[in-house]
C-alpha cells in the first residue's frame, strides 16, 4: 500500500524496481504507453454511501435532540446533514477509481489528500464478492480483496455492477494465478447476468456440501443462549408480577439485555444463510447470507490449520462444526465475517469427515485415535482428563481438548512453523509439560499435559516431521 505523496528513489519501489528515468509508478503506463484507463465505481454508490451516513446522522442526533429542537428542525437537520454527506461522496466518488496496470490494481481515492494504492496481484490471496442488504436492493456489490501479510482488507471497491465485479473478480484471480481462465460455468454465467443476480446464485466449479437452513436454526436454537432464555423470561415475568409495576428503565435495560443475548445466535444465522461450499481446482469456493452475500475464496495451499467443533447441545444430534485458520488473511479485522474461516457451519460426523478429506486429503476425521494423558493429569483436570488427547499421523498432527465443547485441532505438518514445550508452576511438580505447534495461521494445535519426557521427545518428533514436510513440498 503506497501514498504518492512521499516518492522512493529511482530503482526501488515497495514491489520492485523500475528503469532509470521512469517515474515511480503513478504516471508511467507499464509498456508503450497503452496503460488501461481508469474505471470509476457505480454512479449509484454515492447515494449507498449517503444512506449509510443518514443512519450514522440520524443516531448521533438521538432523541434528546428531537425533544428540545421540535419535529421540523430536527428534520430540517437530517436532511442537511444528509445532503452535505451525499455531496461528499459524489465528490469523493468523482475522485476514485481503479485500473489494473501490468500486474498491479492501482486505486485512487480521496477527498482532500489525494492517494494511490498500489496491490500486487502475486501478493493477492483472494477477491471476495460482497452484498450488503443496500447492495442488493439496488443491484450491486462491493469487492474486498485479502493480500498476504495484510492488516486489513485492501482496498474495497464500494460499489460495482454485479456483472462489473465477476468480471474484474475474475480477472485479478486469473492474474494472480489463484484462477485458471476460462472461468467456471458458474463465475461465467454471473458475469453475464443481469445486474439484479446475486454473486451467490453462482455455483461452485464441484459442490460439496450445501448446509440446510432447518439445520441452521435448529443448531442456534441449541445454543446456551437460547437454550436459557425462557428462564431469563419466566425470571422477568416473576419480578414483573411481584413488583407490581415496572419503570420505563427497568423494561428498556431488561430488553436490552435480552436483545444482547440473542445477537450472537440471530448473527449466525444471518451469515450463515444458504451456505455453501464447493471446490474449485486448489480453492475452496464459500457462498453464504441473507442480508450481506458473500463470495468467498480460499486457497487450499494457505490453510494452516483445521478444526473440528463438538458444542454440548449438539452431540445429541450428533452434529460438529468446522473451522479454517488461513495464512495471509487479515486476522486483526475487527468484524470476524470478514475472514475466510468457515468451513461447515453445522453438519454430522459423515459430512465433516467428507470435507475434511478434501482440504487435507488422506486424513480421515473420524479415524483420528488419539491417546490420552498420563493419569497424574487428573490433579489439573478432576472432570476432563478424558478429554484431551494428541496423536502423530502420517501427514498430520492432531490435539483434542475441551469438556464442555470438544475441540479437534488437525495441523499438516508442513504448516508447523515452530515446535515449543511450556511448563507452568503446576506443571512442573506433577511432571508434565505442554507441546504447543505453532503455525503461522494462528494458534495452531497444543497437546496438553504430556509426561515430560513424552513431551520433549513429541517435539523433537514434531520437528523433524515438519522439517521433511518442508522440503518434500519444495
Amino acid at each position: 500500500m503506497s501514498d504518492n505523496a512521499a516518492e522512493p528513489p529511482v530503482g526501488a519501489t515497495p514491489h520492485g524496481t523500475v528503469p532509470p528515468g521512469v517515474p515511480y509508478p503513478w504516471t508511467a503506463p507499464p509498456t508503450g504507453g497503452d496503460a488501461e484507463p481508469r474505471q470509476r465505481l457505480h454512479p449509484l454508490s454515492p447515494l449507498l454511501h449517503g444512506a449509510k451516513s443518514l443512519v450514522v446522522v440520524i443516531a448521533g442526533l438521538s432523541w434528546s435532540t428531537l425533544s428540545r429542537v421540535g419535529f421540523g428542525w430536527f428534520a430540517a437537520m437530517v436532511v442537511a446533514l444528509a445532503l452535505g454527506a451525499t455531496v461528499l461522496s459524489v465528490i469523493s466518488w468523482y475522485n476514485t477509481g481503479y485500473h489494473v496496470v501490468g500486474r498491479e490494481l492501482r486505486v485512487h481515492e480521496g477527498l482532500l489528500w489525494r492517494r494511490t494504492r498500489a496491490i500486487p496481484l502475486e501478493r493477492l490471496q483472494a477477491v471476495e464478492v460482497v452484498r450488503p442488504l443496500l447492495a442488493q436492493l439496488t443491484g450491486l456489490a462491493e469487492l474486498r480483496l485479502e493480500v498476504v501479510g495484510g492488516g486489513k482488507t485492501e482496498a474495497p471497491l464500494a460499489y460495482l455492477g454485479v456483472a462489473d465485479a465477476a468480471r474484474l473478480r475474475q480477472r485479478l484471480l486469473a492474474l494472480a494465478g489463484r484462477v485458471a481462465q476460462p472461468s467456471t460455468p458458474g463465475d461465467a454465467a454471473l458475469a453475464t447476468a443481469p445486474g439484479s443476480t446475486p454473486p451467490a446464485a453462482a455455483a461452485p466449479g464441484r459442490p460439496l456440501h450445501a448446509v440446510r437452513n432447518q439445520d441452521l436454526l435448529v443448531s442456534q436454537l441449541l445454543t446456551p443462549q437460547a437454550f436459557l432464555l425462557p428462564f431469563g423470561l419466566a425470571f422477568v415475568v416473576v419480578q414483573f408480577l411481584t413488583a407490581g409495576s415496572w419503570s420505563f428503565v427497568a423494561v428498556a435495560s431488561t430488553l436490552t439485555a435480552m436483545a444482547g443475548v440473542l445477537l450472537q445466535p440471530i448473527r449466525r444465522v444471518l451469515d450463515d444463510w444458504n451456505f455453501r461450499l464447493g471446490r474449485d481446482g486448489a480453492t475452496l469456493r464459500v457462498h453464504n447470507g441473507l442480508l450481506e452475500t458473500r463470495a468467498q475464496t480460499v486457497p487450499l495451499e494457505r490453510v494452516q490449520t483445521v478444526r473440528a467443533t463438538w458444542p454440548l447441545l449438539w452431540r445429541v444430534k450428533g452434529w460438529l462444526r468446522l473451522r479454517l485458520e488461513v495464512a495471509g488473511y487479515s486476522l486483526a479485522e475487527a468484524d470476524d465475517r470478514n475472514r475466510p474461516d468457515r468451513l461447515l457451519p453445522v453438519g454430522d460426523l459423515p459430512t465433516g469427515a467428507m470435507i475434511v478429506a478434501e482440504v487435507l486429503p488422506g486424513v480421515r476425521l473420524d479415524a483420528l485415535a488419539l491417546s490420552p494423558p498420563p493419569p497424574r493429569t487428573r490433579w489439573l483436570h478432576p472432570l476432563g482428563r478424558g478429554a484431551l488427547g494428541a496423536g502423530l499421523f502420517e501427514r498430520v498432527f492432531a490435539t483434542r481438548s475441551g469438556l464442555l465443547t470438544r475441540q479437534l485441532a488437525i495441523v499438516p505438518y508442513a504448516r508447523i512453523q515452530s515446535v515449543r514445550v511450556v511448563q507452568g508452576p503446576m506443571q512442573r511438580r506433577l511432571g508434565l509439560a505442554t507441546v504447543h505447534a505453532d503455525t503461522a495461521g494462528g494458534a495452531g494445535a497444543a497437546a496438553q499435559d504430556r509426561d515430560l519426557a513424552e513431551a520433549w521427545a513429541l517435539a523433537a518428533e514434531l520437528t523433524a516431521r515438519a522439517h521433511a514436510a518442508r522440503l518434500g513440498r519444495s
